[in-house]
């Protein structure tokens, strides 16, 4: 099947988790209960000595999404995400991730004002672009993808990420850390402070 499904813009709506740990990978999990491709989750890793690492559920998925940003590696694994009071339980082939959020700082109960309905609109995203700059060094609102892709993540809601466990390929990864260096799958990385965000996700496909 084509990763590219018909329309001019694509939109995700769910969550996106950015996390450092004590032995220097990053994550980012993406958990997308309403999607062009259905529900799903996908795993973004960078490891200590830089290679970036997909993991998606499907050839569909895992081809779109490195369409759009950025990878050494790509699996295509099962991923599976559970959710309960506040815990989030995640197995993605090599990977078993457990994590845990708090309570809403100052910017998640502003995030969480904004009508659903004006945070999904790009120009929203615009809008929030030089604010979330400054607020959230290395985050990006809006920018361009690959395959001459435009993205806008207009962000809904966001919890501190408080404590973390997990292994990848058998190692342990340690405990919860910022997220330094940045990311680089694409344009912009996740807050530096571990978190979970609230997020709705418009990706412009470039024209024929």
């Amino acid at each position: 099947m084509s990763g590219r499904p018909s329309g001019r813009r694509l939109r995700f709506d769910g969550w996106i988790a950015g996390l450092g740990t004590a032995s220097g990978t990053r994550i980012v999990l993406g958990h997308w209960p309403r999607s062009p491709f259905g529900p799903f989750s996908d795993v973004m890793l960078e490891r200590p000595d830089g290679e970036r690492l997909l993991l998606a559920p499907t050839r569909q998925t895992a081809d779109f999404i490195s369409g759009t940003y950025v990878f050494d590696t790509v699996r295509v694994v099962p991923v599976d995400v559970r959710v309960s009071d506040g815990t989030w339980s995640v197995t993605a082939g090599p990977l078993d991730l457990r994590f845990m959020t708090g309570r809403r700082h100052l910017l998640g109960l502003l995030l969480h004002a904004v009508p659903g309905v004006l945070a999904r609109q790009p120009a929203w995203c615009a809008v929030t672009s030089l604010p979330a700059r400054v607020l959230l060094p290395g985050v990006r609102t809006r920018g361009s993808a690959g395959g001459g892709r435009k993205e806008w993540y207009g962000a809904r809601d966001m919890w501190p990420i408080q404590t973390v466990s997990g292994v990848f390929e058998g190692d342990d990864l340690g405990a919860a850390a910022p997220v330094d260096p940045p990311v680089r799958f694409g344009f912009g990385s996740v807050p530096r402070k571990p978190s979970l965000t609230r997020v709705t996700t418009t990706v412009a496909l470039a024209p024929d």
